[in-house]
């Protein structure tokens, strides 16, 4: 996988993923569907998209859907990168 896969992984895991839990995240985990990451946890998971990689993400792409993966997460970044 890219570089940009493992950092948005390594970014979800830090940010969202308590040590103690027994949960193991990989790049087609579901994130929202099993509650990893909330619709709050997706607002500064679309600032550090955007900072990151110095795009601007519209609201209207930034659904759940979009960001229920890493894979999917980068599919998103990639369609709005230079």
């Amino acid at each position: 996988m890219s570089e940009m896969h493992e950092d948005v992984l390594e970014y979800v895991i830090d940010e969202y993923v308590d040590e103690d839990d027994d949960i193991e995240v990989e790049f087609d985990t579901a994130l929202i569907s099993s509650g990893i990451v909330d619709s709050f946890s997706m607002v500064s998971l679309k600032v550090f998209l955007e900072k990151k990689y110095s795009i601007s993400l519209p609201d209207s792409e930034a659904t759940p859907e979009a960001f229920d993966t890493v894979n999917s997460i980068c599919e998103l970044v990639a369609k709005f990168q230079d």
